[in-house]
């Protein structure tokens, strides 16, 4: 549908029916589901939105990427359908601006290579993975056995409980096959208001994506949420394989939310940063937030976790997703991902130490570039945290006159859902983003 459509636009010379495009029309909504999802209110903007034809203009001769004027309009407008997986990828660090087509297309074929190798290893234990189904019930009991369900189908049984290692399965693959059927629940659940998941072929890709990459991330395997992550570069990007790294490399950013102990949440160090940044820019919500039970602000763990997938309709969620990673970019995130030793572990990606002079700032997204500026290297305080400090600020009075326990700021917060607008929520954000700073360079 994406190249025959972009094929039409480009005949046409018009990327944009209107100066304000609906968008519903890439990412339809089944009939019967209309009036459960929030309201849409990002829309495709001419001389705002980043065009295909702005885009293809980008590029030079032998394939150098102008980033810097890339991510000038994307933080204006956001990213036209038709090209959102191909620039999220360089949002993502999936590809270096630098790098000419032929070394961006020689890396895609080697991480094609990479993605095959490593789903025929999960299909050597697991054969459903790329059969075009996927799993929702267990295939084996907590201590590894097989596990009979009527259930199955025959091909399943004989198969998916397949003895390894002369009979006995290791730890990982244990864990591994045991987080398979709660991959599948969940995938049955994800975004199941968009026409694009009635077809069963597009659930079982989503579903082979987060199971290859529950098997190579051996920490993290697989929780709830990394699927409302996925979901959309499945939609995005035709080739599995480059939706699985597209993925790969989100969750270079998100993974330390993920990380989960018997006694702690990955998410608390930036529910943490949460709260310093309301204690410092509004004490007295933030004492009041203490006096109601919610100090700890566990109440902002799904906004965090899922980049507020649940607040946002699908369009709006992945136009706020595609501007803050755009003003978080920062120009050595590919090389620091390439030079990453360890495949699964976090970014690393820290604010230069070095001056830089205007050129090369231009080149980071505006909140990175204010955080260089400033010599912030924070790493818990990425834009989602100011963004749900944006959300507490909007509700500021009703919070303080109406909340009397955690339950009532849930409530409050739970409003939000279908009413918010990205774009003004962006703005907030790098409001308290500058304000905190400030403050925290004042009392130092």
């Amino acid at each position: 549908m994406g190249n025959s459509m972009f094929s039409m636009c480009k005949k046409n010379g018009m990327f944009f029916n209107s100066a304000t495009e609906e968008l519903g029309s890439y990412y339809p909504i089944r009939p019967e589901c209309q009036a459960d999802v929030p309201k849409t209110r990002f829309k495709a903007r001419v001389g705002k939105t980043l065009s295909p034809r702005r885009w293809n203009a980008a590029f030079s001769q032998d394939g150098h990427l102008d980033i810097a004027g890339v991510l000038r309009r994307i933080q204006r407008g956001g990213i036209h359908p038709l090209i959102k997986g191909a620039v999220w990828e360089f949002l993502l660090g999936c590809y270096d601006p630098n790098s000419t087509f032929d070394e961006r297309n020689d890396i895609r074929e080697r991480r094609r290579e990479q993605y095959a190798a490593w789903k025929v290893e999960c299909q050597k234990m697991v054969p459903s993975i790329g059969s075009g189904k996927l799993i929702t019930t267990p295939i084996i009991s907590d201590d590894g056995h097989p596990v009979r369900d009527p259930s199955f189908s025959t091909y399943v049984q004989d198969n998916d409980t397949a003895k390894s290692n002369g009979g006995t399965l290791d730890r990982n693959e244990i864990q591994w096959k045991l987080s398979l059927p709660q991959i599948g629940l969940d995938v049955v659940r994800t975004d199941r208001t968009l026409v694009y998941y009635e077809n069963e072929a597009n659930q079982a890709k989503l579903w082979d994506v987060l199971a290859v990459y529950a098997w190579i991330d051996k920490d993290i395997v697989y929780v709830q949420g990394m699927n409302d992550i996925c979901s959309p570069m499945i939609i995005l990007l035709e080739h599995e394989a480059d939706a699985f790294w597209c993925f790969e490399r989100a969750m270079r950013r998100l993974r330390e939310n993920f990380k989960c102990t018997s006694t702690s949440m990955g998410v608390q160090s930036q529910l943490s940063t949460l709260a310093q940044v309301i204690k410092a820019i509004n004490p007295k919500l933030h004492q009041h937030l203490e006096d109601v039970d919610g100090g700890e602000y566990l109440f902002a763990i799904r906004m965090l976790m899922v980049l507020f997938r649940r607040e946002f309709s699908f369009v709006d969620a992945i136009y706020l997703w595609e501007v803050m990673w755009a003003m978080e970019y920062n120009p050595n995130i590919y090389s620091s991902y390439e030079d990453s030793r360890d495949a699964n572990s976090s970014s690393g990606i820290k604010n230069d130490e070095v001056k830089v002079n205007n050129k090369i700032l231009k080149q980071y997204g505006k909140f990175e570039r204010k955080n260089l500026k400033t010599g912030w290297t924070d790493q818990r305080g990425a834009l989602a945290v100011f963004l749900v400090a944006s959300v507490l600020e909007t509700k500021n009075k009703r919070l303080l006159r109406e909340a009397q326990g955690l339950d009532d700021v849930v409530q409050i917060l739970g409003e939000i859902t279908g009413n918010l607008d990205a774009k003004k929520a962006l703005h907030e954000a790098l409001k308290i983003h500058k304000k905190y700073l400030s403050k925290a360079k004042r009392s130092q």
